[in-house]
């Protein structure tokens, strides 16, 4: 965390800012931004831009006009134009970077979805927003249980009331269209406010919640992963791995964004190895590739009948063999190529284990008593005066 006022306590403990989420350092919350051009002044003559960038619950964030010129930064609460009413969120950049956040998102800053802001939050402003979110949770709990008792085939996952407290916003997911307009009955008769249901997506939903992943940090869509790219098998297929759909599944169900993080770096390498499904041919016979090893950069090959007998050669090997094979050349066999492999392995000095150090079972076996230490021992006693006498 970036904020200070967050870091351990006493015996470890953390002592935490207890903003409830309007943390002025924006150090404390989902989707943070650096600004890294906040130290540096515009040129003279010109105009800073006039747009920001205010984050809602959950990272939600949507670009808005300063209009009335307001002295605005980062971490500041200010009242939004809203539909009906008004909205309540953080200041989450200002300034140049704006324009490029912008730009990136394809919002163009003369277009009427850009709203302007009202002001800077009042404390009556802040004090009505608090209210409205500590309702929030009580909510939820009662919303599903209305559409349970309905029967309908939807999931209710997060509730955001708006920052005046006029209108609920109902997040769910699922599979097939839902018929929720007694559902919206119901809950306008049962919370008595302004209802609005959006449906999301399985991943839009992870992101909102959060969680921690399998590596134990987490989730990248709750805490930097603003885009989400599609993700497909064939990418855990160039990596090597295993279409285990449990191992591949993130908490979403969808497979791991993760997945295409080195997906590039794996592509490249690939390059240079021959493709799995050509065949070597040999004197000795036909070999096909069983397995590879991008790291080493090495492949396995048996020969076809002698599935068992795996022999190893390196890519370049491999793609010497085949511009053999389309010239027509002879080939002997896979056994001389995997004889040069093999020598220039014993060839490569090992820099590892020189003393024996990564051995893990170097202490189990105690150490043989020497001749010398024997003797020494023998020449104590010895020496050693005699009680008898």
């Amino acid at each position: 965390m970036a904020c200070t006022s967050c870091s351990t306590g006493k015996d470890g403990q953390p002592k935490g800012c207890k903003n409830n989420g309007t943390c002025g350092t924006d150090g404390c919350n989902k989707l943070t931004v650096f600004d890294w051009l906040s130290n540096m002044s515009l040129p003279d003559g010109t105009e800073p831009f006039n747009f920001v960038e205010v984050r809602f619950k959950n990272g939600r964030k949507h670009f808005f006009r300063n209009s009335e010129n307001l002295s605005l930064s980062m971490g500041d609460v200010v009242a939004t134009e809203a539909s009906p009413g008004h909205d309540v969120g953080l200041v989450s950049l200002a300034g140049e970077l704006v324009r490029v956040q912008m730009k990136k998102k394809k919002v163009a800053p003369d277009s009427d979805e850009v709203l302007k802001v009202y002001r800077k939050a009042s404390q009556r402003d802040i004090d009505v927003w608090q209210e409205a979110r500590d309702r929030e949770d009580k909510m939820k709990v009662r919303a599903r249980e209305i559409a349970i008792r309905l029967n309908l085939q939807m999931k209710i996952s997060d509730i955001e009331f708006q920052g005046d407290a006029s209108k609920a916003t109902f997040y769910y997911t699922a599979d097939d269209r839902v018929d929720f307009r007694q559902l919206i009955k119901e809950f306008a008769r049962e919370f008595n406010t302004r209802i609005e249901m959006r449906q999301i997506g399985l991943r839009q939903e992870a992101s909102r919640l959060g969680g921690i992943g399998s590596c134990g940090r987490e989730l990248c869509c709750s805490t930097w992963l603003t885009d989400f790219r599609s993700v497909s098998t064939s990418a855990a297929r160039y990596q090597q791995l295993s279409l285990n759909p449990q191992k591949l599944a993130g908490q979403c169900g969808k497979l791991k964004c993760c997945l295409n993080y080195e997906l590039d770096t794996y592509l490249e390498a690939l390059k240079s190895f021959p493709r799995t499904d050509t065949k070597l041919y040999t004197k000795k016979g036909t070999a096909v590739c069983q397995k590879i090893d991008i790291f080493q950069g090495v492949l396995w090959y048996a020969y076809e009948g002698e599935w068992m007998n795996w022999h190893k050669l390196t890519a370049e090997q491999a793609n010497k063999i085949i511009a053999s094979n389309k010239k027509k050349e002879p080939v002997g066999s896979l056994e001389e190529y995997e004889v040069v492999l093999q020598l220039e392995e014993n060839k490569k000095p090992d820099f590892n284990n020189v003393v024996g150090q990564d051995s893990l079972t170097r202490f189990d076996n105690p150490k043989a008593s020497t001749g010398k230490r024997r003797n020494k021992k023998r020449k104590k006693r010895k020496g050693k005066p005699s009680n008898n006498a």
